[in-house]
């Protein structure tokens, strides 16, 4: 099956009697759209290039997430990479939706979302498994107990340069920006 075209989405949507697509937008028109309109959900698809200035999906979604909080968002895209996912989930993301999905699937996961449900395609189980190394984990542990790089570097034989490089490679492989978002990200995640 091939990524569903936009039209073909909305055409879904507007069957369903308890569903009513009030706008399609591009990803500079999300933010005010979703301010003026306040919808239950609103659907990204990262199947369609998002306007050059305004970035990637994610970057509209958690700009939409800050100002509309109380709508819940989904994204749909033909892939999904684990530091993604871990990124949308970090912008206020509730819904993880792979483009090839089946009409009825969307549908379900709109009334699921509108529900404050978190919807997760079963095909990316395999990939929320933890990137982390047993390593990471252990450092990033020490981490979340608030150890500084040298009561970690102490702890586990290892040379404040080394838990540095361990830290960054977390940081990179969660999504986050800092030591306390890959925290906050990993625990989410039953990583730790």
């Amino acid at each position: 099956m091939t990524a569903l075209p936009l039209e073909g989405l909305v055409a879904i949507l507007s069957r369903e009697p308890d569903i009513d697509p009030v706008a399609t937008v591009g990803g500079a028109e999300v933010v005010p759209t979703a301010r003026t309109l306040r919808p239950d959900v609103t659907l990204l698809a990262s199947l369609l290039p998002a306007d050059g200035e305004i970035g990637d999906w994610i970057t509209v979604a958690a700009k939409a997430h800050e100002a509309v909080p109380g709508c819940q968002y989904a994204i749909l895209a033909s892939a999904w990479r684990c530091c993604d996912l871990q990124r949308a989930r970090a912008a206020g993301v509730r819904g993880f939706l792979i483009g090839d999905a089946p009409p009825g699937h969307l549908t379900s996961a709109v009334r699921r979302l509108a529900a404050g449900q978190q919807v997760v395609d079963s095909r990316l189980s395999l990939t929320t498994r933890s990137p982390l190394t047993a390593r990471e984990a252990d450092v990033l542990r020490m981490a979340a107990q608030g150890a500084t790089t040298a009561e970690i570097a102490a702890e586990a034989c290892l040379s404040a340069g080394t838990v540095r490089n361990y830290l960054s490679n977390v940081i990179a492989k969660t999504g986050a920006h800092n030591r306390q978002g890959a925290v906050r990200i990993a625990t989410e995640s039953g990583w730790l």
